[in-house]
């Protein structure tokens, strides 16, 4: 169920889940893979560090990451996942600033690296390329904003539930057991990605599992009643 080069629709056109390169026409896509250099990083390897200088963008082909950002109090949090047809790494090189989030590999990733110069003369000479790129930030923003408005309504629970639930859609695969995520994330992960402490992600996945609504191991989850799920997201009785 992950997906590579798809493409996703919202009401007014595309959403934030289309990832960059299937944005491009063919000819530009090539001419853009064409500049950089081939990359490869094992599982759990750091290729983008916060606050590090920018020297180039990443344009993903294989494999997924997570990017997370660390507050100056040692929070952490999981912004989002990037896969095969993203690109990361692009604001940093166009403002000249550092990095603003680490990006590390959750599987083994292919990659082609753009030196920072080369993708910058390369936008200049192809506005409609700057112009899907513009359209992806945009999108991502609006989707960022979407999500905090949504957020802001729900308790820590209910966003655990609807985050399950979209990781189950986008990265799950059916097992005998149920829907098995197929992102490795800790319950420091999750508990970044809801707004929450370690230890409330902690005692909410005990509580899913003790109802065998998820079984859980080792940054591996199962989803074994994904209807008990919508029933907390909806905030409806959860009883199952």
């Amino acid at each position: 169920m992950t997906g590579g080069l798809g493409h996703a629709w919202s009401d007014d056109g595309l959403d934030d889940r289309v990832p960059f390169l299937a944005r491009l026409e063919r000819e530009d896509r090539t001419a853009l893979l064409a500049i950089g250099r081939p990359l490869h990083y094992p599982a759990r390897d750091a290729i983008m560090r916060q606050d590090e200088p920018s020297t180039h963008v990443l344009l993903l082909l294989q494999g997924w990451t997570k990017v997370t950002a660390t507050a100056t109090n040692g929070y952490e949090a999981l912004l989002a996942l990037r896969g095969p047809g993203d690109i990361v790494g692009e604001g940093a090189a166009l403002s000249g600033r550092g990095r603003s989030a680490t990006v590390t590999a959750l599987e083994q990733v292919e990659a082609v690296a753009i030196e920072q110069s080369r993708f910058t003369r390369f936008l200049t000479g192809s506005p409609e390329v700057a112009l899907k790129l513009l359209g992806l930030a945009t999108d991502r923003q609006r989707s960022t904003d979407r999500r905090r408005l949504e957020w802001a309504a729900l308790t820590v629970r209910e966003r655990l539930a609807v985050l399950l639930l979209d990781l189950m859609r986008t990265h799950g695969t059916r097992t005998d057991e149920g829907i098995a995520l197929t992102i490795p994330l800790s319950q420091q992960e999750f508990a970044g990605s809801v707004g929450a402490s370690r230890e409330a992600v902690a005692r909410l996945l005990k509580e899913l599992r003790n109802r065998q609504i998820v079984a859980t191991s080792r940054r591996r989850i199962v989803v074994a009643r994904p209807d008990v799920l919508r029933r907390i997201a909806r905030s409806e009785h959860p009883d199952a």
